[in-house]
């Protein structure tokens, strides 16, 4: 991955994540978004749609925005290696002082199976 993309990567920047339906059509969410330097990282949830979108198509797309400059963004096509609930919950919150400067409201309750997608990049565009 390009520098500049890690750099925004480790930014307050948001994610447009897009996956798709069991009959072909596509479906985005917003998501916050990290990275190790070598993967694109997001945090979700286990039941939600994009997870099971994810598990039977791994394939996924995503556009990072630039939070100083709206019209610089990048966008990465790629393949989720992993879905992993290890260190989920410990991401999200380090995700949330990031974002919101405090600790996760937990919307859906402390219950949810927190996950984190690991995405091998395969091409990257941009301006």
């Amino acid at each position: 991955m390009p520098e500049d993309l890690i750099e925004l990567l480790r930014q307050p920047a948001l994610c447009n994540l897009a996956t798709t339906m069991p009959d072909g059509s596509p479906q985005i969410t917003q998501t916050w978004v990290d990275t190790d330097g070598e993967h694109v990282l997001i945090n979700s949830v286990l039941t939600h749609v994009k997870t099971r979108n994810i598990q039977r198509d791994p394939r996924v797309a995503l556009t990072v925005t630039d939070p100083a400059q709206l019209r610089r963004y990048f966008q990465v096509r790629g393949r989720v290696l992993e879905v992993r609930t290890e260190g989920a919950v410990e991401h999200i919150e380090q995700l949330a002082q990031r974002y919101l400067g405090g600790p996760y409201p937990w919307y859906g309750g402390r219950d949810q199976v927190r996950v984190v997608f690991v995405i091998e990049p395969q091409r990257i565009g941009g301006i």
